[in-house]
């Protein structure tokens, strides 16, 4: 059973998240999908805030440095990372889970989730109101298979959303088995 309880005070939650190069490192290290050098992640970092790849070299060493003298000791003494500074890795612990439920994700359209399914429940209800009502043109097809047709487009889109987060979402759940 996962726990609900903060494992990082929310104070601390949105001090991390006050720096946007802390978040583009949460968001690399939870794309690696474990363990991760330092050099590794200063560079996917760099490219990200660069729009380059490879990222110019004072962008790298910029990144780097600022990960390895500020941001990587600050979240792991939070219990965010276990960052080992001897020999340069950063693993995401529990306390990662806990910030990223705060992280606005975005959908491949620009729209964040709960936008895009709160879109979809009200296009999906007008749509089938207007059937039931008989509006022309929506009428054609059943309201029935319009309330069909928005149920499995949730469930498409629900199933997308896990499938881009499969690789922390195994890793809670093998965490979670281990308990």
């Amino acid at each position: 059973m996962l726990s609900r309880t903060l494992a990082v005070p929310e104070r601390e939650i949105h001090q991390v998240l006050s720096s946007a190069r802390r978040r583009e490192a949460l968001e690399q290290l939870r794309g690696a999908g474990g363990s991760i050098t330092v050099r590794e992640l200063s560079e996917r970092v760099a490219s990200a805030e660069s729009g380059t790849s490879p990222a110019p070299r004072n962008v790298r060493e910029s990144v780097y440095n600022s990960l390895h003298q500020t941001h990587l000791p600050r979240l792991d003494e939070l219990g965010v990372v276990e960052y080992d500074d001897d020999r340069k890795i950063v693993t995401a612990r529990d306390g990662a889970r806990h910030i990223s439920l705060y992280m606005e994700v975005e959908t491949p359209i620009g729209l964040s989730w709960a936008e895009y399914y709160r879109s979809l429940g009200v296009v999906g209800l007008f749509v089938v109101v207007a059937s039931l009502g008989e509006l022309p043109g929506v009428a054609i097809v059943d309201p029935l298979l319009w309330g069909v047709a928005f149920l499995v487009l949730f469930g498409l889109s629900t199933g997308y959303q896990l499938w881009q987060k499969r690789g922390s979402l195994l890793r809670v759940l093998r965490s979670s088995e281990t308990r």
